[in-house]
């Protein structure tokens, strides 16, 4: 199998630019990665009512950027409603915010595939001083003004899920984990966009050679995830509560989970145990595995073929979501 041809077309933008935490810290790095998304491909953005938004929480105010709306829900019903989704963008836990396309494109896109609402959270970043559990902290905040103020978007509290790409599936996965244990109701299903979960991974086999030939900024080794995970956390990861470090957790009595995997991705591993620990547990899963791309193709253009059918197959998982509890 090979990359896709259209990633592999914007490659040089990012040729020799270090890891991903070298480029973000680079004062070029956003134009850079602008024109390593296809910003220049042809692509109208869905034009879907957005709202800003705060939630309040215990380091703060959380911004939240609504996109979609729906008819308000009457107070005791128990049908009808449109899809909610709480969203958490990627970026190694340093990096990301509100208008990358991996949360405002495709906000856009699922609030219009699907007629709902997407909640996407500006979380704050593990930087300047900023560990765990902050962010986490502040996803719990969103979620539960989300799950508060749901039927005024149209949303009915027991659809409304929560998600997440790499460390924003990350953030997602630890936050229900929290609401299980405090007995707090649960999303009605986890949406999983090639996340981060586990400390330690096994390598990818590349008997192609197509992961050796991709950009050091799109390669993972062992000492990355370490330094991303230990930037989050604060500390050596043998340190980590559960909810920083999600993977290994026992997952018994969490909500169905839908899971997209990227095929060059040195994370796909994290996908691939995560699923087989959640079917271990009896929890149903559905596993998407998308030839020919790579960690973050989410953050492409959807002129993209290859993006299409990532938000295609998460925008059918909102709406087919139902009550967990």
């Amino acid at each position: 199998m090979s990359l896709d041809p259209e990633l592999a077309a914007v490659m040089e933008h990012v040729a020799g630019a270090g890891s991903f935490a070298e480029l973000v810290a680079d004062p070029s790095g956003p134009a850079r990665l602008e024109a390593f998304s296809g910003g220049g491909l042809p692509y109208s953005r869905p034009d879907v009512p957005v709202l800003t938004a705060n939630a309040s929480g215990p380091n703060g105010p959380v911004p939240v950027r609504v996109y979609g709306s729906g008819t308000p829900v009457q107070p005791g019903a128990i049908d009808g409603g449109v899809p909610g989704l709480v969203w958490l963008h990627g970026g190694g836990f340093a990096g990301g915010d509100l208008d990358m396309r991996e949360a405002d494109q495709l906000a856009r896109e699922l609030a219009e595939r699907t007629g709902g609402v997407v909640f996407s959270v500006d979380y704050r970043l593990a930087r300047d001083g900023v560990h765990f559990p902050v962010p986490h902290e502040d996803v719990l905040a969103v979620w539960l003004w989300a799950a508060a103020n749901a039927r005024d978007f149209g949303v009915l509290p027991a659809k409304l899920c929560i998600g997440g790409a790499s460390a924003g599936a990350n953030l997602a996965v630890g936050a229900v984990m929290y609401l299980n244990d405090v007995g707090k109701p649960l999303p009605a299903k986890m949406l999983l966009a090639y996340p981060l979960l586990h400390a330690v991974l096994p390598p990818l086999e590349d008997p192609s050679g197509v992961l050796s030939d991709l950009p050091r900024l799109l390669r993972f080794t062992a000492d990355d995830c370490r330094a991303m995970l230990e930037n989050y956390i604060g500390g050596p990861v043998a340190m980590a509560s559960s909810y920083a470090v999600p993977g290994n957790a026992d997952p018994s009595g969490l909500p169905p989970a839908a899971i997209l995997a990227a095929e060059y991705d040195d994370l796909r591993p994290s996908a691939e145990l995560y699923a087989d620990s959640l079917r271990q547990a009896g929890i149903p899963v559905e596993y998407r595995f998308e030839s020919g791309a790579t960690h973050g193709y989410l953050n492409h253009s959807a002129a993209m073929a290859v993006v299409r059918c990532g938000l295609s197959f998460l925008a059918a998982e909102l709406a087919a979501a139902k009550p967990f509890q």
